[in-house]
């Protein structure tokens, strides 16, 4: 199996200006999601954006850049231009990593990306972890997914699932019993032919309401593939605390090495 990486990186997040070049343990960010995604066994990696205060900072830590539009609306979107622009075939697998994820185990992009491999009917391949606290499953920032029998997406919200009827309703706050929910992780694997059909994917109702865009796919009929996560990511990076808390696990997994 063979596959590729795209980062998509942009300057202009909302809440927390220029962060793909906020600097970790003094590297931008983005340097390290580079890195770690060049420690998968990923033949190609490139990161995509709109902005050239980035494309310098990339390229001068040797990175392959794919300058896109500044008028998407999602990573995806973004994608879809690289893959058209790079002309990849459309039986190419690309594994989607976020600019503000440097602690994303090269494993776990690797998983994603044998994930799809190993599933033809599947456009899109993601992962999850199971749920073990009740306060998560109740929380609307943690996506939840439902899935069949052979690990195809049925269903992603924000609210939570599967309910649990007859122990919930009169407002229990626990975990379904007999049934392991499960919390989606926000790493994607597409096959390049999908990104192409994604591009003229308008948005629907469930992806407006619930503001998963992943439900879109689902809408439209694509089958995605849900794998149990091998190994966990590190919290990503939104805020300046968040940027705190990475640096200092970062920082701590450093000094373990050198012990």
């Amino acid at each position: 199996m063979t596959y590729k990486v795209v980062i998509p990186a942009r300057y202009a997040s909302t809440r927390l200006p220029g962060k793909p070049l906020r600097e970790l343990l003094g590297k931008p960010m983005l340097q390290h999601v580079y890195q770690a995604a060049r420690e998968s066994a990923a033949e190609e990696v490139v990161i995509a954006t709109d902005d050239p205060r980035i494309e310098e900072v990339a390229r001068g830590f040797g990175a392959e850049v794919c300058m896109t539009s500044s008028e998407h609306a999602s990573g995806t979107d973004r994608l879809a231009e690289v893959v058209a622009k790079l002309a990849w075939p459309d039986e190419a697998i690309v594994v989607n990593v976020q600019g503000d994820e440097p602690l994303m185990p090269p494993a776990l992009v690797d998983q994603v990306a044998a994930d799809l491999a190993a599933w033809p009917d599947a456009a899109i391949a993601t992962a999850a972890t199971p749920l073990v606290a009740a306060g998560e499953f109740f929380d609307p920032n943690v996506v939840k997914v439902v899935c069949d029998r052979a690990g195809f997406a049925l269903y992603f919200s924000r609210a939570p699932i599967p309910w649990d009827r007859d122990l919930l309703q009169d407002g229990v706050r626990a975990l379904p019993v007999g049934i392991v929910p499960m919390r989606h992780i926000g790493i994607y694997g597409y096959r390049v032919g999908y990104l192409g059909r994604y591009a003229d994917m308008r948005s629907c109702p469930l992806e407006q309401a619930e503001q998963l865009e992943q439900l879109r796919a689902l809408w439209y009929g694509e089958r995605i593939h849900v794998a149990e996560a091998l190994q966990r990511p590190g919290p990503g990076v939104d805020t300046e605390d968040d940027l705190l808390i990475v640096e200092q696990l970062m920082q701590a997994r450093l000094n373990g090495a050198s012990d």
